[in-house]
């Protein structure tokens, strides 16, 4: 039981810290800057969920920041599927 109980301690941190890795902004253009070679989307953070600029959620979700696409994916979020 007590080896059960220390792999799933150790697996709980390894997703915290995982889930730290995806740096989130206030602003597209900080985000821009952060990662400019890649695809700047809003990232709904309940849902992790992204949305495209022009896509009707983009920017506006309630809980949500500006973030670069490979890491939102890394991190395990992925694209609306009817892009809204």
């Amino acid at each position: 039981m007590r080896r059960i109980m220390i792999a799933l301690v150790a697996c709980t941190c390894l997703y915290s810290v995982t889930a730290l890795a995806l740096e989130q902004f206030n602003t597209e253009a900080e985000a821009a800057r952060h990662c400019p070679r890649d695809t700047v989307v809003w990232l709904n953070l309940p849902t992790m969920i992204w949305h495209y600029k022009g896509q009707r959620w983009y920017g506006n979700t309630k809980h949500g920041a500006y973030v670069c696409e490979k890491e939102a994916a890394a991190d395990g979020a992925r694209a609306t599927h009817n892009g809204e």
